[in-house]
């Protein structure tokens, strides 16, 4: 064979590998509670086809509902094997021996990493959209977000302040995504002034000392929990704030559209303290 015909067949069969690559996956399995919401909001009917336990759980996840349509799996490598997917889409902290085990057996495995931004939403549904061969619906969904989150953005005036404290004390100050929410609603965290970076923990003496305009707290488990005693401890009861508390709920987890709506109401919660 001529070499001019040996290099346009390997430019054929380079041609063809890419086109196959580039073909949308027919069966995607999420194994992780955020990727589960951004396929099952990008993904083509059918495409999906399983997602994991958490997903359907309502304490869990902001789509409870409809991942119910859905089987789930607890993402074990050899349940995930038995599903035949060409693509599974896991988390940053997903079992690095499951996500290293589907690697080696050579099923593409795509990690997002947590969401610390609401400015990072559009990008991660871009992704997926283009992981799935749906970059239109991502889109879509980019457009609706970026117009809704314009609608929410707080107008001029003070900034009440509001404390997430959560079990053992624990809250979100700066560079999170619980803090984004904050601000887009209007918000100063008292975390965050208080120069907390990340995940940490609030005192008692801090919401106490403070006198935030808004407590946000956890919704308790029906089972007792020590983690949880501080939550009724009297001298967190005994402020203002503690009468008429706001909570955080599966729609403050994940970076998907789902955060505008916990923005939105805090945003009325702001309005109302305004008078609005």
């Amino acid at each position: 064979m001529r070499p001019s015909r040996l290099i346009s067949l390997a430019a054929a069969l380079a041609l063809a590998g890419a086109a196959a690559l580039a073909e949308a996956p027919a069966r995607v399995v999420s194994i992780n509670l955020c990727t589960d919401q951004l396929a099952m909001l990008v993904a083509d009917p059918g495409q999906l086809v399983s997602v994991s336990r958490l997903a359907a759980d309502p304490r869990s996840s902001a789509m409870a509902g409809a991942a119910r349509a859905w089987p789930t799996n607890r993402g074990g490598a050899e349940e995930i094997v038995a599903l035949r997917p060409d693509l599974v889409l896991a988390g940053r902290f997903s079992d690095p021996a499951t996500v290293a085990m589907l690697r080696r057996l050579g099923i593409r495995v795509e990690q997002f990493e947590i969401t610390q931004r609401i400015d990072d939403i559009p990008a991660e549904l871009r992704r997926a959209g283009q992981l799935l061969g749906r970059e239109a619906r991502a889109e879509a969904l980019v457009a609706a977000f970026e117009a809704r989150r314009a609608a929410l953005a707080p107008g001029a005036g003070g900034r009440p302040v509001a404390a997430i404290f959560h079990p053992n004390g624990y809250t979100q100050g700066a560079g999170t995504l619980s803090d984004d929410i904050l601000a887009l609603a209007g918000f100063d965290n008292l975390s965050a002034r208080l120069g907390h970076q990340g995940g940490g923990r609030l005192s008692l003496e801090d919401i106490v000392m403070a006198e935030p305009d808004l407590l946000i707290l956890a919704r308790p488990y029906p089972a007792t929990s020590r983690a949880e005693e501080v939550l009724a401890h009297p001298a967190l009861r005994g402020t203002a704030a503690a009468r008429s508390p706001e909570f955080t709920g599966p729609d403050w987890t994940c970076g998907t559209p789902h955060v505008l709506d916990a923005a939105a109401r805090l945003a009325d919660r702001r309005r109302a303290m305004d008078g609005d």
